[in-house]
Formats: C-alpha cells, structure tokens, sequence
C-alpha cells in the first residue's frame, strides 16, 4: 500500500461525474502531477485529497488512515493555490507564520520554523516585504514557503505556475522541484502543461473525462503513450491513415517503415510518429518525398511542415545554427523503423 492511496474515489454532480473511480496509490517522497484538458477531473481530484470536495464514493487513506471525510485542518495538508492566495496586509515571514500561529507554536518556534522555511526558498532577505512588493516568482515561492512549514505530510499544488510569463514558468519548474527533493515531501501537482508535468514528476497520471488512462514515468509515458489522445494531448504526434499490407504501412503506395500492432492484412491503419523522429534529406534519399509548406523559428529548434502523397507531416529539426529548407523547396523524410508505430484508428491500442 502506497503512503496516499485513492481506492475509487469519484465525485458525482447530479448525474454527471466530474471523477470516475480513481485508483491510484503514491509513494513517500514522490511527486505526480495530474495531467489532463480542462473539465478532465483533475482539479477535483486534488480537491477530494485535500479535503475542500467531498467525495461521492471511493476512499482516500494517508499513512494507513483513512482521511476520506476528515475535514481540511484535520488532514494536516500544505496547498500551494493557483492565485497563492497571500494575505495583502501581512508581511512575506506573517503570511508563512500563519499556519504555524494557527496550531498554536509557541513563538520561539514559528521564529525558527519560518527563517528555515524562508532560507529553503532563497527569500529571507524579504522577510519584512508585503506581497504587493513581489514579484509574481517571488510571491509563488512564498507560498510554496507557507505551504511546507507547516510540515505537511502531502503538498498539493494547484496549478502553482500559471500565472508566472513563460521565462519565469520554465525557471521556476526546475527550482520548485528541487525545493521538493530537498524536503522529500510527497507532491501531487495538477497542471494542463505537458512540459510541466514531464519535466518535474518521477509520475505522470493522464487523465481525460474523469478517468485515470495512463500512470507513468514522463520518458515511458511520451515514448509509450497507451491511446490516441495520450500520443496527441503529450507532445505533438504525426498521425497518417493508410492500410496495413504484407506486414507494412502501405500510404499512397509507399511502404513506411514502422513497428505495427495486432493488425491483420487489409485492415486500416493509423502510423504515429513524433515530429523530432524525423529528419529531412534530398529528394528521393528518404522513405518519402514532399515540399516544404511552412517552416516556424522556435529558437532552440525549426518546425517545418512537409506536403506529402500520405498528408501534411510536422518536422522538428534543432537549431544547428543554420537554416533549413525554404517554403516550397522538394525534400524527402527519413525515419527508423522503430520510431513510427501503426495501429488501429479506433480503440487503446498504443498509439
């Protein structure tokens, strides 16, 4: 049994359910983070752990305790807001102290308690500042610092980057999971981000319509997503209709390397493949020709949109510092076998 175990919990609104029988169970130390569309039950989910949703049915347990319908300042939980919800017209050391004052800690204590919290978070120079004197980083960590003082056995983070300009959301990915290795304290982050979400879990639980569809690791569940809308929502996916013929992928008679999946002979079939799978060659080098449609500047990469006899394909090609082929000149697409996979168009089979 996990250290946080979610044993079919659902949330049902009338007739419609937000969450369907959510099982999952989260080791000590670990961080997830929720992923999924908006509306795909993410958000109450968290809420459900967090106490502030009561379920409709199922069971959460912490630690061997059932917390199912303990009330929110019974569960002893820290939770990082997607507004960080700061008191205006406390100082950055009195919005961490609160929770702290609030458990009654004797003052000594609260004193030693937040400078540690404040150092762990690089702002005890701004102990004495008001939140309006911020930044929107600054403001974020001290949340994450009100958050963790408290000791919490379960940090949830709602969203906890969004409102951050994208520079800012990148740096604070990295130094928001290195806070929480540091600490060691289990994390369940709910977040639309795919980067987000790859870039700082040990796991990923995709959830579409309420329903949990994949639990993994990020490079498992990128490399192996379980069904088409993993393979679309999780990065970007090339997705070419074609036949399955003499054990291939058969698209405006051409015969494209792929792997297949429990495909019989004349049945149709979808090849996926990821766009950085590919590489541009000279016309008639590769596994198939096209003429570039677009090509977009993306700093660290190009992204180039190919015509071809089998459909629009999407190409990235990182930043060597020079330019690639120009809209409208012919290239051909190369791949290896084992990065495209063909399967069925309907159905889980993997994508």
């Amino acid at each position: 049994m996990g250290f946080l175990t979610l044993d079919g919990l659902t949330k049902r609104y009338g007739e419609a359910a937000a969450v369907s029988d959510v099982t999952l169970s989260v080791a000590k130390g670990e961080f997830i983070s929720l992923l999924g569309p908006s509306g795909c039950g993410k958000t109450t989910t968290l809420q459900m752990i967090a106490g502030l949703v009561e379920p409709s049915a199922g069971r959460i347990t912490l630690d061997g305790r059932d917390i199912t319908h303990e009330k929110p300042d019974r569960r002893g939980l820290g939770i990082v807001f997607q507004s960080y919800a700061l008191f205006p017209h406390m100082t950055v050391a009195q919005n961490v102290s609160f929770g702290l004052e609030m458990r009654k800690v004797a003052r000594p204590e609260r004193e030693t308690r937040v400078k540690q919290a404040l150092a762990l978070v690089q702002l005890a120079a701004l102990a004495d500042r008001y939140p309006r004197q911020l930044s929107g980083g600054q403001r974020q960590r001290v949340a994450v610092a009100r958050a963790l003082v408290i000791d919490p056995p379960v940090l949830p983070l709602d969203e906890p980057l969004s409102n951050l300009d994208a520079k800012l959301r990148e740096e604070m990915q990295f130094e928001l999971r290195g806070i929480q290795q540091r600490v060691g304290t289990t994390t369940i982050m709910v977040t639309h981000d795919q980067s987000e979400a790859l870039s700082m879990s040990d796991r990923v639980v995709v959830m579409e319509q309420g329903r949990i569809m994949q639990v993994d690791a990020p490079y498992r569940l990128y490399e192996s997503p379980a069904t088409p809308f993993i393979s679309s929502f999780v990065g970007k996916m090339n997705r070419l209709h074609g036949v399955w013929r003499n054990s291939g992928f058969e698209s405006a008679g051409r015969v494209l390397p792929c792997d297949g999946a429990d495909l019989t002979e004349g049945a149709a079939a979808v090849l996926a493949i990821r766009p950085e799978k590919i590489t541009l060659t000279s016309p008639g080098a590769g596994v198939l020709d096209g003429r570039v449609a677009a090509r977009f500047f993306l700093g660290s990469a190009w992204f180039v949109t190919i015509e071809t006899d089998a459909g629009l394909i999407g190409v990235s090609l990182p930043n060597a510092g020079e330019e690639p082929a120009r809209e409208g000149d012919p290239v051909g697409l190369d791949w290896s076998k084992s990065s495209a996979k063909a399967a069925k168009p309907e159905g889980a089979q993997p994508a």
